[in-house]
């Protein structure tokens, strides 16, 4: 019997799927290098009018003390706004604010993006009270890794 594309798909996103709620990462192949997609990923952010704070380019900083790391690039951003609103309802999230994406290679080559998914975060401090900001940062998240790692 002949499985079809679509079943394939299906049943790939679901084993991923249950990977990430065990990791509470969402993680995005790429079909970027490493500094394309945090370029793309910064600048989709700066689109939408968030902030990038800071990159840390792990690989880089790992030449400096003579090891070798595959291209590996944090990208630290947020919105003060949508930020505060989170720590009003508990200030312990900002342990994980701003919110932070990892473009990273694999041993294989194969280029990710990976950040934190809403319902860990939003989870991790037990913040129930802000569905509508839950559901704008989950969005955005998506447009930005699809801006990032798609053509």
């Amino acid at each position: 019997m002949k499985i079809m594309p679509p079943l394939i798909a299906l049943f790939l996103l679901l084993a991923v799927t249950s990977l990430q709620a065990e990791t509470g990462l969402i993680n995005v192949a790429s079909q970027f290098s490493v500094q394309e997609t945090a370029d793309r990923f910064a600048a989709a952010v700066e689109k939408a009018g968030l902030k990038v704070f800071s990159r840390i380019d792990h690989a880089a900083g790992a030449a400096k003390v003579e090891v070798s790391l595959r291209p590996t690039q944090l990208i630290i951003f947020g919105s003060p706004k949508v930020g505060t609103a989170l720590l009003t309802s508990d200030q312990r999230i900002g342990i994980d604010l701003p919110l932070k994406a990892l473009a990273w290679r694999d041993a294989e080559g194969q280029v990710w993006l990976s950040y934190n998914s809403t319902d860990h975060l939003f989870g991790r401090f037990a913040i129930d009270d802000r569905a509508p900001v839950k559901a704008k940062i989950t969005g955005a998240l998506a447009k930005f890794s699809r801006a990032a790692t798609q053509p």
